[in-house]
């Protein structure tokens, strides 16, 4: 079967069956992979199906790939890649249904094809960015109707937020340290203590905003280097998800 993965792709998969000590998933999309017990979890296992057992989903990264052979880690997965790829999986859901409302009939048809190519989820992000690219696949009339309800769904939005200190004993120091917080661009930071502060985030990519918020942060060390300030940033990441109902917290560790 062909796919369309590579080594380190994070993907989702259903538990099949376990035989021996292999477990065999079906890689949504994607045909089957396996894992070893050794890749499930980086302690002893003592019962596999206290991790596993069939019709689980779970996600996991690709460790080698070998003509149909697909060799897959389930301990190798850190907590906020996990959380993404569950997130992604959900809203692709949602697109399905989107496209099933618009193109009736076609639509198995035309998801075939985009996906022989590259994710849903993926194709109709970069979509709603460059609305041509749907063209490929559709008419104009049933791009247009598909991008409207797209750019008017509701999504999910997520707060990012990142501590750090920045500290200095030079006489200008205040001064500083109010020129370096005061380039920051499209993220606010709040003052939280002597020397502390959080930089806040918007946004509704969790993978989008951790990136941004690394190379905000990267840019405030660098100059704190140029200007002989101390800084140091905390070993978790929060964010905070938003919807109509409510809001929930998740707390997630750097090194994972």
């Amino acid at each position: 079967m062909e796919h369309n993965l590579e080594v380190g792709n994070i993907v989702l998969c259903t538990v099949d069956r376990i035989i021996g000590t292999i477990v065999f998933v079906k890689i949504e999309g994607n045909g089957e992979g396996a894992i070893t017990f050794s890749e499930i979890s980086p302690g002893r296992i003592r019962n596999i199906r206290d991790f596993v057992v069939p019709k689980k989903q779970i996600v996991c990264k690709i460790l080698r790939i070998q003509g149909d052979q697909i060799n897959l880690s389930l301990r190798r997965v850190a907590q906020k890649e996990q959380k993404e790829v569950l997130e992604q999986y959900k809203q692709e859901k949602s697109y399905r249904s989107v496209l099933k409302s618009v193109l009736k009939e076609k639509v198995d048809e035309i998801i075939d094809k985009i996906t022989k190519e590259e994710r849903l989820y993926d194709f109709l992000e970069q979509a709603k960015e460059t609305p041509k690219i749907l063209e490929k696949f559709v008419t104009k009339d049933e791009s247009k109707k598909i991008l409207e309800i797209l750019l008017t769904q509701k999504q999910k939005k997520i707060i990012s937020k990142k501590d750090f200190t920045l500290t200095t004993t030079k006489s200008e120091g205040l001064k500083d340290i109010k020129k370096v917080l005061g380039e920051i661009q499209n993220a606010k930071v709040k003052y939280i203590s002597a020397g502390k502060y959080t930089l806040q985030l918007e946004g509704g990519d969790m993978k989008k905003l951790n990136n941004e918020s690394r190379d905000i942060l990267s840019k405030i060390e660098s100059q704190a280097k140029e200007k002989g300030m101390e800084f140091k940033v905390k070993e978790k990441w929060n964010h905070l998800y938003k919807n109509q109902i409510g809001s929930f917290a998740l707390t997630i560790s750097k090194n994972n």
